[in-house]
């Protein structure tokens, strides 16, 4: 058996077939994309870059800030009449016409399913009252979460006209990952088709979603597409397996769909999430002022981390907490929290909370002698 094992890798290595954990592993030249980066959704770390940090257009995947904008903005279900001019502009559409009656959450799938310029325009106007307010929100926003290498001059992404709009796949990532926690983004976002009513009067017709990744790449949950003759094609892109979640962005990428499909393979076979070693489930911390003299903090469940595969058994953690709590302390209150790390970098961070409420003493009502003694002491 040694034997045949050894002449079946040594026609392996005659042939230049590699194993497969090998062949998972490749470099900047193997994908096609200009820019590239590929995190660990809920921590923010990189996981494999290729000029990650380099301004570039960015196309339509400037409309993830426009829709979580828009969402954040609320009231998503009154209906309004979109501005005549705001949906003069050329490209991809949702289709609307002047008079067209809409929702905000029409336009947010207008924007996140066929890329619809006329969406982003119409709800540029009708969050900010004018294209140029809402470009300042978008600006605004970015400065907001941290991206210090974007800036917006659109709201569509349309950019041939200038060179001012940009980000880099390391922002466009971060922003990603920002609009990924909210639920309706993520519903809109990772949504093949719908069927709206809208229109004047409104009329059910449907929207289909221009991420391909959604039908041919496993566990894609969203984002979205992108392209100018300026910026290429880009691409951004979500995805979770077996609890990992990872995000990809790509941008002027000849060939996206590969290159998502390829850090994908790439990334899953280098991380794993797993369950942390954690003990620390019944502190007991002393309460001052309190009715009772101390109370049982712990964490609420069992914390989990998505790391390298080979740091799993390597982690470490740092215990915060008060040496002592004032009263009231309220049930479920956060106390302290533990941190996870593997080496320098911090995996993971759960909270501890108390586990039942604590009422403050009262303090004890004074005798008509001890009054009259405090208002002596006082007065001299």
């Amino acid at each position: 058996m040694k034997k045949v094992f050894s002449v079946l890798l040594s026609l392996c290595l005659v042939c230049g077939i590699v194993p497969t954990d090998r062949a998972l592993a490749f470099s900047q030249s193997d994908i096609s994309a200009g820019s590239a980066i590929l995190v660990e959704a809920e921590s923010g770390r990189v996981i494999f870059e290729k000029n990650a940090y380099e301004r570039r257009p960015m196309a339509s995947t400037t409309k993830i800030m426009s829709t979580i904008l828009s969402i954040e903005s609320g009231d998503l279900d009154t209906r309004f009449t979109v501005d005549s001019e705001a949906i003069k502009v050329e490209g991809s559409s949702m289709g609307l016409v002047e008079g067209d009656s809409v929702t905000k959450r029409d336009l947010c799938y207008g924007m996140m399913l066929p890329s619809g310029n006329d969406a982003a325009n119409a709800t540029a106007v009708k969050v900010a009252g004018n294209v140029d307010a809402f470009v300042r929100m978008m600006n605004d926003k970015a400065s907001e979460i941290g991206l210090s290498d974007t800036h917006f001059v659109t709201p569509s992404g349309l950019d041939d006209y200038t060179d001012d709009h940009y980000s880099t796949a390391y922002d466009m990532a971060m922003l990603a990952r920002y609009a990924m926690q909210n639920e309706t983004f993520c519903e809109i976002c990772g949504t093949e088709s719908v069927c709206l009513e809208y229109g004047n009067p409104p009329y059910k017709r449907w929207l289909t979603n221009t991420n391909k990744l959604l039908k041919t790449c496993k566990g894609v949950c969203g984002v979205k597409t992108g392209f100018t003759d300026k910026a290429g094609r880009c691409l951004v892109s979500a995805c979770e397996r077996d609890g990992v979640k990872l995000i990809c962005v790509t941008l002027n990428a000849p060939n996206d769909w590969q290159d998502h499909n390829r850090l994908y393979n790439f990334g899953f076979s280098k991380l794993v999430n797993t369950e942390l070693p954690c003990d620390y489930y019944g502190f007991n911390i002393d309460v001052v002022g309190g009715k009772i003299p101390n109370i049982i903090c712990s964490v609420e469940e069992k914390p989990r981390a998505t790391m390298y595969v080979a740091e799993a058994d390597n982690v470490t953690s740092e215990v915060i907490l008060p040496k002592f709590l004032y009263a009231p302390v309220v049930q479920n209150e956060k106390v302290g929290e533990i941190r996870f790390y593997s080496g320098e970098i911090e995996v993971a961070c759960v909270d501890i909370i108390a586990k039942e409420f604590v009422e403050a003493e009262e303090p004890e009502e004074k005798s008509l002698l001890e009054r009259i003694k405090d208002k002596f002491i006082f007065e001299w």
